[in-house]
């Protein structure tokens, strides 16, 4: 029989009021031919005519595939194929041959079971694999092996939800076989056919899924084309932070040898950069591409991750290339962008504290009272003046050109302020003209003449702030510093050992580790510079898992005696051995199982804080659940250790937006149940999962905290309203905290508090952010959250390290710090002003279409500022940008194509 019209060729033919099928599990008894007239007349009622002329038309194809000769068989199997094919459905309905075809599904296969292999065996087969679609059992995955017997055909003819169903059984099957120890090599030619199925029709996340369901990933490379290569490796890329080790590590490799492939060399290298360590080398990417421009647009990128890699003749042969991109790897480049960024939002005035006080708008009391401990306000004072000048070059406290004479009232300042405040002062300096290492280095100079040892050591902070991430040939920083290594004051030791670790951050250089590790083997040396020099060493080796050093930090652990293991400063230590091993997971496990030998006075604090870093920005989900549990006992006086592990929470947490939300919501919970340890740890945890980003349910919950009973979680909750206000000039944190000023204008550890939080929020006069992550929240710098944990663990203690002789560490932030900027230059690199779009990033992970990426934007010229969670795309197409991510620096590039309307 030839096969008929279809009559249902148009999905708004399956009308809402067609009979639903009968659910699968239940047969419809058959109706004997010709008998069972009487039993289908009332459903045939609802049946329109055409639907009717079907339904029999398939019966009788059921009865003529049961018939014994193969050419009437043959011909009833094509048009029931036709049939089945051609018929479309709307979302709702089941095709209609699909649904008429059911009550002989039972019929057929017990028919199938009778026939000799043939190819009409196959093509039986066939059928019934797709009528299993509808009416197999669960878990029964007949679809799946009726396809395994049946031809070898196009499977995607059968239409997509076949493809997908037949996706699902495969992945069931395949577990079920690893299970019982069976090969599974029969799926693979399916599961070749069913992904190219979907690369084709813009289905790549359930590719990806499949293949990754059957271990098979590898095969995606040489799926992919051009047309779909981004969004399947944006899938690969997003979803691996869910995944659970090692599946994660081989999701990025896959993207990594894809963007390769198709020479996305700037997402290669974000994954390169991601990876970094683990296997992936960055030179094959400067070395796959001749275009120098190009490889200047890596340079900043890997400059502003932080990395100091050597730039050699295989990265570019011609020596003033070389020298141009080791100069931006360097970040030589940083201070000037940043100033172009300054002049062109025009904030380039100097501001002094009482500019950020604004002690005018506060009513009452606490405007008049200045007469509580000068000393104090003033230290706070050059904090504020620090922070919020930070890189500009100028301020009013400082850098004050004088008329009468060289030491005009810069000196005066230093002054102002007693003892180790005087340090904190001179160090000021460096963070004023951060990352000008030449005027910086020129202007400190005059300080380490000084006779006062304060001030010299001050100075020698001051000189590894400026040369905080940037690095020169000559290496001043650290022959100035090392000339001081051999004075017997502990301040200046200290000066000298904690500029070097913030100067050197993440370099992993060798001289400075044998200078440093001078002091922590020699048995004479005050506590106080042992523990700065394993923090410095925690920071210049941050994320090597260095076995030397780690030796020689856990050495001293264990000599050390229990009244020495009780001081307040020590708890440092154990953040410095974790540094070491910062976000390395498992490279972890042997130090800690060393660390449950120590006294336990510092047993489990170390056993936590070694578990909270190495596994900081992963996102485990298995780690936060083990903190959890350690924050819910209830323990004896002098137990310290839950307060890293609340932080180690959001460490760990703030991988990912989900995560981090999660995090929150739990931390408020041990706000309600905790101990007070827990407690006064939990402002801290927070500041550190919304850094510069200020949530406003965190900043209800900091504006509550803020005034709690206990000074310590006051306290932490003041500096947290700092931390996640950093650099966005937010103008409720600023609000609250002038109100808070007014409110603790006698409490001095309060007030203190108050003006540091007041300087974070107005970090860089709002053109800074504090925040680790960078490339659209892709890439977590080492550095910077190393800089981050060490602050926080400091302050987990507020009365005896930063209320106390040691608020220098303070300083340490400047690690962190980074203009939230988006700078386009052009190939000359001089800045070039074009429109920009910036608004809400909205993740587009597997969206059909080209969604758009941006919501809410407004259109500015560059230099623009992007505040947290916000993405910028270029507003014109003249330029072509060199990288994907708009942030930090951007080389354009003329479009060859444009042409001026």
């Amino acid at each position: 029989m030839p096969p008929r019209e279809d009559p249902n060729g148009d999905a708004s033919s399956a009308s809402p009021s067609d009979p639903v099928p009968p659910p699968p599990q239940q047969p419809q008894p058959q109706p004997a031919k010709g008998k069972g007239k009487k039993k289908d007349e009332k459903k045939d009622d609802d049946l329109s005519e055409e639907d009717q002329a079907l339904k029999e038309q398939l019966e009788l194809y059921v009865v003529r595939a049961q018939d014994p000769d193969p050419g009437v068989q043959k011909l009833a199997l094509e048009s029931m194929r036709q049939e089945i094919r051609s018929a479309t459905s709307s979302m709702t309905s089941v095709p209609k041959p699909l649904k008429f075809l059911r009550p002989h599904y039972g019929t057929l296969k017990a028919y199938f079971e009778t026939m000799p292999e043939s190819d009409l065996k196959k093509y039986m087969a066939d059928i019934l694999s797709v009528l299993a679609l509808t009416m197999s059992a669960e878990g029964e995955r007949e679809s799946l092996n009726y396809r395994m017997i049946g031809s070898e055909g196009d499977i995607g003819s059968w239409g997509h939800e076949y493809v997908r169903n037949l996706a699902g059984e495969i992945a069931q099957e395949f577990q079920k076989r690893q299970d019982d120890g069976m090969p599974t090599d029969s799926l693979k030619e399916l599961v070749e056919q069913i992904v190219s199925f979907h690369m084709k029709h813009n289905a790549e996340p359930e590719a990806v899924d499949l293949l990754m369901e059957v271990e098979k990933l590898d095969l995606l490379v040489k799926h992919v084309d051009s047309t779909n290569y981004k969004r399947t490796c944006l899938y690969l890329t997003s979803s691996s932070k869910y995944l659970p080790a090692p599946d994660d590590m081989s999701a990025l490799k896959i993207a990594f040898e894809i963007y390769m492939k198709f020479g996305d060399f700037a997402n290669a290298l974000r994954i390169a950069l991601l990876l970094y360590d683990k296997s992936l080398e960055l030179k094959p990417i400067f070395t796959a591409t001749d275009d120098f421009q190009l490889k200047k647009q890596f340079a900043f990128i890997i400059a502003r991750h932080g990395l100091s890699i050597e730039i050699d003749d295989d990265i570019a042969a011609d020596e003033n290339e070389k020298e141009a991109l080791q100069d931006i790897i360097s970040n030589i480049k940083l201070s000037e962008g940043y100033l172009t960024l300054a002049r062109d939002i025009e904030v380039m005035e100097p501001k002094s504290p009482e500019d950020i006080y604004k002690v005018h708008l506060i009513d009452g009391r606490g405007a008049t009272s200045s007469s509580l401990d000068s000393a104090r306000q003033n230290l706070a004072a050059t904090f504020v003046n620090a922070f919020v000048n930070a890189g500009f070059g100028q301020d009013k406290l400082m850098t004050t050109p004088s008329d009468s004479s060289s030491s005009g009232s810069s000196g005066n300042w230093l002054f102002k302020n007693k003892e180790h405040g005087k340090a904190s002062a001179a160090a000021s300096l460096g963070m004023i003209l951060l990352w000008d290492s030449d005027s910086g280095l020129a202007q400190l100079d005059k300080y380490l003449h000084s006779n006062d040892i304060h001030v010299v050591a001050g100075a020698l902070l001051g000189i590894g702030i400026v040369s905080c991430g940037v690095k020169s040939d000559c290496d001043p920083a650290f022959a100035l510093i090392s000339e001081y290594f051999s004075r017997d004051e502990s301040i200046i030791r200290i000066g000298a050992i904690l500029g070097l670790g913030i100067a050197y951050a993440g370099s992993q250089k060798e001289e400075v580790r044998e200078n440093l590790t001078a002091f922590l083997t020699d048995s004479q040396v005050p506590l106080e510079v042992l523990v700065f020099s394993a923090i410095s060493l925690g920071l210049v080796f941050v994320g090597s898992c260095n076995e030397e050093v780690a030796q020689t930090i856990i050495c001293i652990l264990m000599e050390r005696s229990e009244p020495e293991l009780a001081e307040p400063i020590m708890r440092l230590l154990p953040v410095a051995l974790g540094l070491l091993y910062l976000g390395k997971q498992e490279s972890v496990e042997a130090t800690a199982e060393v660390s449950k030998t120590f006294d336990e006075k510092i047993r489990n604090y170390c056993d936590v804080t070694l578990m909270s870093l190495a596994y900081a920005g992963t996102g485990n989900v298995l780690k936060v659940q083990k903190l959890l549990g350690i924050c819910s006992e209830h323990l004896e006086k002098g137990e310290t250790h839950q307060g890293p592990a609340v932080l180690g929470i959001s460490l760990i947490a703030m991988a990912e937006e989900l995560g981090a939300e999660m995090a929150v919501r739990s931390l408020e919970r041990l706000l309600q149940y905790g101990e007070q340890n827990i407690r006064r740890a939990v402002p801290l945890a927070l500041g550190l999962l919304c850094i510069s980003n200020p949530k406003v349910n965190v900043m209800d919950t900091m504006s509550r905290l803020s005034h709690d009973a206990d000074a310590e979680v006051s306290m932490a909750a003041i500096i947290s309203l700092g931390l996640i206000g950093a650099g966005t000039n937010n103008a409720r944190i600023a609000g609250m905290l002038r109100n808070l000023s007014s409110y603790y204008y006698k409490e001095a550890g309060h007030l203190f508090c108050v003006r540091i939080a007041q300087g974070l929020v107005h970090l860089g006069k709002g053109l800074l952010t504090l925040s680790p992550y960078h490339s659209d929240r892709f890439l977590l710098s080492p550095i910077a959250l190393a800089g981050l944990v060490t602050v926080l663990h400091a302050c987990l203690d507020m009365k005896s390290i930063i209320l106390g002789k040691y608020h220098y560490m303070l300083y340490i932030l400047t690690l962190a710090m980074q203009p939230r900027m988006l700078l386009t230059v052009d190939e000359d690199l001089k800045p070039l002003s074009v429109p920009v779009r910036v608004g809400q990033a909205v993740d587009v992970v597997g969206q059909a279409g080209r969604p758009k990426t941006i919501t809410g934007f407004q259109t500015h010229s560059t230099p623009v500022l992007l505040a947290a969670g916000e993405r910028a795309e270029l507003a014109t197409e003249k330029y072509l940008p060199l990288t994907p991510v708009l942030e930090g620096f951007v080389i354009l590039r003329k479009n060859p194509e444009y042409h001026e309307d």
